[in-house]
C-alpha cells in the first residue's frame, strides 16, 4: 500500500482539498483563490496524481521481478480519492491478508508519516488485515545515490561557489515538544549527500524548510526563501542550487514554491537558480522500494 498526499484533479475540487487539508475547516474566498492561482501558475493542475500512478507501477513492476505473483500495489491518498481508508477497504474486499504500508516521503514525523500509518493501521485492524509499516527510508543508498547524482549534475550548470540548500515540507515547530525525529532525519540525508558529493563542510550546504501552512502557529525554519536573501546579501554568492529532498514526486510545493516564486526571488537578487529533480518513478529507487517491502513483510 502506497500512502501519498494527493492532489485536486479538477479545479471544481481544489476547495473540497483545501477544506480537507484544514481539517475540515473551509478556506476563506482569499484563501482560496491565491491556492487556484498558484495552480493555475503551474497548468492548472498539479501532476501528482499521475506521479504517484507511475510510482505504483514501478513498484508494483520491481515486486513482479522479485517475488512473481505475491504482491498487488494499491495506493492510499490522505486528502483525495481513493482514501487512505477506501484503499485499505478494496484490499480486504479482495481477499488480501497482510499489508505492507509505505508512505510516498522519505522522512519520519509522527504528525505526517505516523498518521498515514495510523489510519491505515486502524482500517486494516477492523477488517482483519495485518499492517505492517515502513517508517523512513531517508537514508536508503539507493536514495541517497539518486540525490548525489542530481546535485553534481546541478551543480555543473551553475557558476563555481554556488550553495546547495536541502528543503523539506515544513512542520509546526510544536513538534519539538515530542523529540520529533523529523529534523535530524532530514539532516541526516542532507549529510550523506554532501559528503558524497563532496561540498565543502561549512559554505557549501545548509538545511532549510518550505511550504509552511499559512496558521498563525510558527514553523520549523529557517525558511528557504529567508535562506536565499541572506546568501544573496553575502559577498561572493554566485548561485543556489534547491534539492528538495523531503519530496518524492512533482506537485505545487515544487512546481510553483521553488520553480516559480523562490526562482523569481533568487534572480531578482542576483543569484542563478537550479533547482535538483525528485525522484518521481525512477527506475532504480522504485526497485529499491520494492526491496524495502520484501523485507518489511517478511519481518512481520
Amino acid at each position: 500500500m502506497l500512502l501519498a498526499h494527493g492532489t485536486p484533479r479538477a479545479a471544481e475540487e481544489i476547495e473540497a482539498y483545501y477544506t480537507d487539508i484544514r481539517r475540515g475547516r473551509p478556506p476563506s474566498p482569499e484563501l482560496l483563490a491565491e491556492l487556484t492561482r498558484r495552480y493555475e501558475a503551474i497548468g492548472g493542475l498539479s501532476p501528482l496524481i499521475e506521479r504517484t500512478e507511475a510510482q505504483r507501477a514501478a513498484v508494483q513492476a520491481a515486486l513482479d521481478r522479485h517475488a512473481p505473483q505475491t504482491y498487488e500495489v494499491l495506493v492510499g491518498f490522505k486528502h483525495v480519492a481513493p482514501r487512505i481508508e477506501d484503499a485499505m477497504a478494496a484490499a480486504g474486499a479482495r481477499g488480501m491478508h497482510r499489508a505492507v504500508g509505505l508512505v510516498l516521503a522519505p522522512h519520519y514525523s509522527p504528525s505526517s508519516v505516523g498518521e498515514y500509518h495510523e489510519r491505515a493501521r486502524t482500517t486494516a485492524g477492523a477488517i482483519g488485515i495485518d499492517y505492517a509499516g515502513i517508517d523512513s527510508w531517508h537514508l536508503e543508498r539507493t536514495y541517497v545515490a539518486f540525490l548525489t547524482a542530481a546535485v553534481t549534475d546541478g551543480l555543473c550548470r551553475l557558476p563555481a561557489g554556488s550553495k546547495v540548500v536541502f528543503t523539506a515540507h515544513s512542520l509546526p515547530e510544536r513538534v519539538l515538544t515530542d523529540h520529533d525525529p523529523y529534523p535530524a532525519a532530514l539532516r541526516q540525508t542532507a549529510e550523506a549527500v554532501a559528503e558524497r558529493a563532496g561540498l565543502a563542510p561549512w559554505g557549501g550546504w545548509c538545511v532549510a524548510y518550505q511550504s509552511a501552512g499559512r496558521t498563525a502557529e510558527p514553523w520549523l525554519g529557517p525558511d528557504v526563501a529567508t535562506v536565499v536573501t541572506d546568501l544573496a546579501a553575502a559577498e561572493g554568492a554566485t548561485g543556489v542550487l534547491i534539492c528538495p529532498c523531503g519530496f518524492a514526486a512533482d506537485n505545487l510545493e515544487l512546481l510553483y514554491d521553488l520553480d516559480i516564486d523562490l526562482r523569481g526571488r533568487a534572480e531578482a537578487a542576483g543569484l542563478a537558480f537550479a533547482r535538483t529533480p525528485v525522484v518521481n518513478a525512477d527506475p532504480d529507487v522504485m526497485d529499491a522500494l520494492a526491496r524495502l517491502a520484501v523485507q518489511r513483510a517478511a519481518e512481520s
